[in-house]
């Protein structure tokens, strides 16, 4: 039995994670940034027949982060799930809004990391386990800043593996396509916030892609199953694709000439 911290749990992926674990027999502390949240955590596991921990965190909190670690902690296993959507043109995009994407989905979890590391090496070895996305592979518009938020943290996580990898500790990134999560509610929002400027019809265009995307997607659930199966494996692989579609987008894209794949989301968006 392994003792696992999991953030952002109290929805998508990071909730259907804990309930997973719980399933499991481990024991798992899910985090959320409010009581509110903490509740939708024990009510889900509450309806599974299951228990787990919950832990109020703002990972863009510092001093929070080391307080859940030196308390809540030590632990064999680290889940960075916590992140959000936030589709916007590079061009609209503030300072502001730029640096919080990056503090919740790169800074944020190699804080976590980096205080959880010194524990699992007491406890003889451990897994971090990076929810990232296929889009810490490829680029499309109109998401410039989360992508570079993702493509960073699998940056940082090659160089984390092997750093560390002496001490027994397994650094893993998990690579999910689209997944059925409150996230595409973002969609939806920045199209009806992109009217009366020249990236309408662009965005339009994506939500209407996304509303028809959304019926062939996977559930929470198929990236829940992974990382619980990452974080048992004596040799978990560096990195787990999940679903058809970033395993088509892994393969293919690197194979597409830059001015190609460019050509042909310029007219499919109508920038």
């Amino acid at each position: 039995m392994a003792r696992v911290l999991v953030t952002g749990a109290n929805s998508g992926i990071g909730l259907a994670t804990v309930i997973e674990l719980s399933r499991r027999g481990h024991e798992v502390a899910g985090t959320a940034r409010s009581d509110a949240k903490a509740t939708t955590i024990a009510d889900a596991l509450r309806e599974q027949g299951l228990t787990a921990e919950t832990v109020l965190l703002d990972v863009t909190d510092a001093a929070q982060c080391e307080a859940v670690v030196a308390t809540a902690g030590p632990f064999d296993a680290l889940v960075n799930n916590a992140g959000f959507g936030r589709p916007h043109a590079v061009e609209q995009t503030t300072d502001d809004e730029a640096r919080a994407m990056l503090e919740t989905m790169l800074v944020a979890p190699m804080r976590l990391a980096r205080l959880a590391l010194p524990g699992m090496r007491e406890r003889g070895g451990g897994t971090i386990v990076n929810v990232s996305s296929i889009y810490g592979r490829a680029t499309t518009p109109l998401n410039g800043w989360y992508q570079a938020s993702k493509h960073g943290l699998e940056a940082v996580s090659d160089a984390l593996r092997v750093e560390v990898a002496s001490d027994g500790i397994r650094v893993v990134l998990v690579e999910p396509g689209g997944i059925r999560t409150n996230i595409w509610d973002d969609v939806d929002a920045a199209a009806t916030g992109a009217e009366g400027t020249r990236y309408e019809t662009a965005f339009g265009r994506s939500r209407s892609m996304t509303k028809r995307w959304q019926l062939l997607m996977r559930e929470a659930d198929d990236v829940s199953l992974v990382i619980a199966d990452a974080i048992e494996a004596r040799r978990p692989k560096p990195r787990y694709l999940v679903g058809l579609d970033a395993r088509a987008i892994a393969l293919l894209e690197p194979l597409t000439p830059d001015s190609v794949l460019d050509e042909l989301q310029r007219r499919f968006l109508g920038l």
